[in-house]
């Protein structure tokens, strides 16, 4: 394996693009694991933290936050708590301090799911080895997707703060062979079909520098749920990244975005729908989880999934309402 550290974004991407073996290092936190369990084998590997991405700035749409920002230093920098509040509780709520010390924005958005059958290279995997099986299916299945897999994988994605930026809108600016290009959060991962290698609609050698925040009254009233089998350094079962604004009692708008149940973050536009212009209460919100869920497929081993999902969406949109509609909920 060789190692270099390019001067600028143009050389670092001329460097991965040009050979298929490359690949960016940024914060490491997800890379390095998979070179010591043998997930990974690149031959060249491209360093990207020194490249000058690491400011957060106010623009005239909103925030703009540099690929190499560590996400510590974003969940807690002033502008995104007040403008954006979700995403730094979404932040807070991955890994460990030490790992947030580390991991950078641009990585986390890209890092590889947890599958243990993935991360276990004696095991079958398509995402891994494409055409070998899904060992997952039949094996242990208790984080496995519920919406948009397929038979060739049913990993989920891990990020949090993808969740978070998915349900208010963001947007992520790359920087390719060709140049620069924007690409809608929502069209960044990939469900996996029959080929659950490809995770990204990126092509090899782009590398992100940058995510663009709209500001909005959306955004600022904004918070983000999850739930997981230990308080701290674990992935998420479900997770819910939500934003509403009510009128006098009633959903004028809302945002709502899923983690822990897809290949990718699911945004719940079927359940935002539902909601809209109508009262909070518990089985409203019931009736819009279900509907979101119409074309969920669930096992034995995913079946608590449906009851979490609504808890937790319940519990999101509750903390934005400042309180429930009970009347409706007797």
């Amino acid at each position: 394996m060789t190692y270099e550290a390019p001067t600028s974004a143009e050389e670092a991407v001329a460097a991965v693009s040009g050979d298929p073996s490359a690949r960016f290092l940024g914060g490491g936190t997800n890379l390095i694991d998979h070179l010591k369990l043998g997930v990974s084998t690149p031959e060249r590997l491209v360093d990207v933290r020194k490249l000058p991405f690491d400011a957060v700035e106010q623009t005239d749409q909103g925030l703009r936050i540099g690929t190499n920002v560590r996400n510590s230093d974003l969940a807690a920098h002033p502008l995104l708590r007040s403008g954006w509040p979700g995403v730094s509780r979404a932040l807070l709520s991955g890994a460990s301090g030490q790992l947030r010390n580390m991991a950078t924005t641009g990585g986390n958005l890209l890092q590889r799911t947890r599958c243990v059958y993935f991360q276990d290279i004696t095991t079958p995997c398509n995402k891994r080895e494409p055409g070998t099986g899904c060992s997952a299916i039949e094996g242990y299945g208790h984080y496995n997707a519920v919406l948009g897999a397929s038979d060739a994988c049913v990993a989920t994605h891990p990020s949090d703060l993808a969740v978070a930026l998915t349900a208010l809108d963001a947007t992520v600016v790359v920087l390719g062979p060709d140049g620069e290009r924007r690409v809608p959060i929502g069209e960044l991962h990939t469900l996996p079909g029959q080929h659950p290698e490809v995770e990204t609609t990126l092509a090899h050698g782009e590398l992100i520098t940058a995510v663009e925040l709209p500001a909005t009254p959306l955004a600022r009233h904004s918070t983000y749920l999850k739930t997981r089998d230990r308080a701290s350094y674990a992935f998420a079962l479900v997770s819910v990244a939500a934003a509403l604004t009510l009128d006098d009692g009633v959903v004028t708008d809302v945002a709502l975005a899923w983690g822990g149940v897809a290949h990718k973050p699911w945004r719940a536009t079927r359940a935002e729908d539902v909601l809209r212009g109508q009262r909070l209460d518990e089985q409203t919100i019931a009736k819009a989880v279900d509907e979101e869920l119409q074309e969920a497929s669930f096992s034995a081993d995913t079946a608590y999934k449906r009851p979490l999902l609504r808890g937790a969406t319940t519990a999101a949109l509750d903390r934005l309402a400042g309180g429930l509609d009970r009347k409706e909920s007797r």
